[in-house]
């Protein structure tokens, strides 16, 4: 019974992002009785999010959709020939910036499961004709990727929407080499989530809903076997979160934070 409820939870967001997919959209994935209509441009989110004018205008027209709540190039720190996967990789926006890091000698995965969210990755790398980039459909619960296959795992404003984060990060620390490291940029509660929040699927698709608290994300990745863990609320996202929806005290409830580990050696 749990789980037809997690496929709904799963069938509501892939329909939610494939809509935005096949709009040409961007911001947050929902509706307009959840979205503010004063939403910045997706270059101006991003540069507000922490990265640099350069990488906003450095992808592929499309790529960078404005669906992040942060920046995890920042924490990744990744280094030329490495191979990086990007869970939840939407419009590639992260994955094309990674490959730049990693150069040709290095290999990036995105993985999302959203069909249409994969066609237009696959195209914006044709564009970019970005030979070490690769998108696969799959779920982040159940990554399509060997065993100790990958050297980072970043992803930006996606595991809050997994109904079953627990599993998403014990298949993260699956994947990774020995030493590989999780790097992800998302949204936690720091305060409880009222129950009529939790249950609007709405809210859930606009990365609200689903948010863990901060101690439950650590508890989850120390139980998934990583260590070196930080989860690094950004309290200065919360005005920019409240701006996303009509509901300013949205921004009370959740912020956007850093969230780093360790697989041990």
């Amino acid at each position: 019974m749990q789980e037809v409820k997690h496929d709904e939870v799963r069938q509501a967001v892939r329909q939610s992002y494939g809509e935005v997919a096949k709009a040409e959209g961007a911001g947050c994935g929902c509706d307009s009785s959840c979205c503010s209509a004063e939403n910045p441009t997706p270059g101006q989110m991003a540069v507000a999010l922490g990265y640099s004018q350069e990488d906003a205008s450095s992808v592929p027209e499309g790529a960078n959709m404005g669906l992040g709540c942060g920046n995890p190039q920042a924490i990744a720190s990744l280094k030329p020939g490495e191979t990086v996967l990007d869970l939840g990789s939407g419009g590639g926006f992260d994955c094309f910036l990674a490959a730049r890091a990693v150069g040709e000698r290095g290999y990036v995965i995105g993985v999302d499961m959203t069909p249409e969210m994969i066609s237009k990755s696959r195209k914006n790398a044709q564009t970019a004709k970005a030979g070490n980039v690769e998108f696969r459909l799959g779920e982040i619960e159940n990554i399509p990727s060997a065993d100790n296959s990958v050297d980072v795992v970043m992803s930006n404003c996606v595991i809050n929407l997994s109904p079953e984060k627990t599993k998403v990060f014990k298949d993260a620390f699956r994947v990774l080499k020995p030493g590989g490291r999780l790097a992800v940029s998302d949204i936690v509660a720091t305060a409880k989530l009222p129950e009529d929040v939790r249950k609007d699927m709405t809210l859930y698709s606009g990365c609200v809903a689903g948010a863990a608290h901060v101690q439950e994300v650590e508890a989850m990745l120390t139980e998934a076997g990583f260590t070196d863990i930080a989860v690094t609320p950004i309290e200065q996202s919360r005005k920019l979160i409240g701006e996303w929806f009509k509901d300013k005290k949205i921004g009370k409830l959740v912020v956007s934070a850093n969230i780093s580990a360790t697989k041990p050696s």
